[in-house]
This record gives C-alpha cells, structure tokens and sequence, in this order.
C-alpha cells in the first residue's frame, strides 16, 4: 500500500512538472507574439476557434515586377513598385473571400498603423474574369490604390487570399510576405520584415565598406594574400 502511494505521488509530481513547463512555454510564446504586435485575442477567432497566424518572408530579397491590371471601372492602370522611395504594401484580397473580410472593412477605417508611415498599401484582386467589378467596387476603398490583376497573382506566386507582400521600394525586392488574420498580426510581420530588411542593409554596406578598404590598399577579393598561410 506504501509503494503504491508513493508512486502515485511521484506520478502526480511527474504530471505537475509537466504542466509547469507548457505553462512556461505558452507565456514565452505569448510575450513574443506581443513583442511583435500580436496580441492573444488575434490568435483566436469566435468561440476560441484558432485563426490563421502571420507567416514568415519565404522569399526575402527576391526581385520583384511593377503591377498592371485594369480598375474596376476598366480603364487601365500601372503601379510603380520598383525603384519607389517607399515600401509598398500588396493586399492580394478577394471578394469571395470570408478571411478577406477584416481587411475589406479596415481599409474604410483609421490610416493602418504599420511600422514605416511611408508604407503605401495597394490592393490587388484578380482580373475581371475571376472577379466581380461590382462586388470590387462595393468594397473597395477609393483612397486606396487598388489594381485588377489575375497576372500579377501569379508573377507573385500568391498561394490563397488573404496574403500580403511588403516590397522595399528602393531595391525592387520582396521584404517579407504571408498571410495573417487580422492588421494586427500583419502589422507584426511587416515589423519583422522591417528587421531583416535593415539588417540585410546594413551586411551589404559593411562588404561594400569592406572591399573599399582591401581595393585602397591593393587588394581584390579572393586575392592570395587574404588567405592564411598554412603552418609548416
């Protein structure tokens, strides 16, 4: 009866340990998602159902094209996204799209709060014959520049709405993309796009920095003399 008891204290024991650690793991994971703009009420939709959560930049540095489709009116239009002073943001959204809909309602709402006040948002929605001008229309938003696009879905590999692509103007390269839930987490992505982006910057001026020194002093990269020599 002893060696019984015992064991089933060192079980719960064993069990309380265990709990202990998830509840350590669930705080650190939470204090990082705060960290990065997203809050625990963005992970949970109604009734306590998850939601999708931002991804990461699956193609940073990625050279990007200028968008061109048509409005919902049908004239013609073209957004310069490469060689901008600014980062441009791409909603790629659609009008049968139920995940769609928070983005829809919160470009008639406050200017986004994202992480560069220069960052100009463009919706893109496919061509006319996937979607509907009128239904475009309808929930467009006529402050925000917005682009009928079935070809650049597809230049931009876009896997299913909603899904955002942050462009560093200046480079004409991806900066980050995914897909999020709400502007909060995708204020958290762009955030840590913003991160990458700038440490990238800063690894390409130290090699640039770098090869200026070695050039003023004779030396080319790859040059003999930047090897160790081995020891005898």
């Amino acid at each position: 009866m002893t060696a019984l008891v015992l064991a089933l204290a060192a079980a719960v024991g064993l069990l309380a340990l265990l709990v202990a650690g998830v509840l350590r793991s669930h705080a650190e994971i939470l204090r990082v998602l705060h960290e990065l703009g997203v809050e625990q009420d963005d992970l949970f939709g109604p009734g306590g159902q998850p939601v999708p959560g931002p991804a990461l930049a699956r193609r940073p540095g990625v050279a990007v094209t200028d968008v061109a489709g048509s409005t919902p009116a049908g004239g013609a239009v073209h957004v310069g996204v490469v060689g901008a002073p600014h980062p441009t943001l791409l909603a790629f959204l659609s009008t049968g799209c139920a995940a769609c809909t928070p983005f829809w309602e919160g470009l008639g709402g406050r200017p986004l709060e994202l992480p560069d006040p220069a960052t100009r948002v463009v919706v893109v929605t496919k061509g006319p014959e996937a979607e509907s001008p009128a239904d475009v229309t309808a929930l467009a938003n006529p402050d925000v520049k917005l682009v009928m696009s079935t070809a650049a879905f597809e230049e931009y590999q876009v896997p299913a709405t909603p899904y955002f692509v942050l462009v560093d103007g200046p480079t004409g390269t991806v900066a980050g993309e995914g897909s999020a839930a709400g502007w909060a987490q995708l204020t958290g992505l762009a955030r840590r796009a913003g991160r990458d982006r700038r440490a990238r910057r800063r690894f390409a001026d130290r090699q640039r920095d770098t090869d200026a020194e070695l050039a003023a002093a004779g030396l080319e990269p790859g040059d003999p003399a930047l090897r160790p020599r081995p020891r005898a």
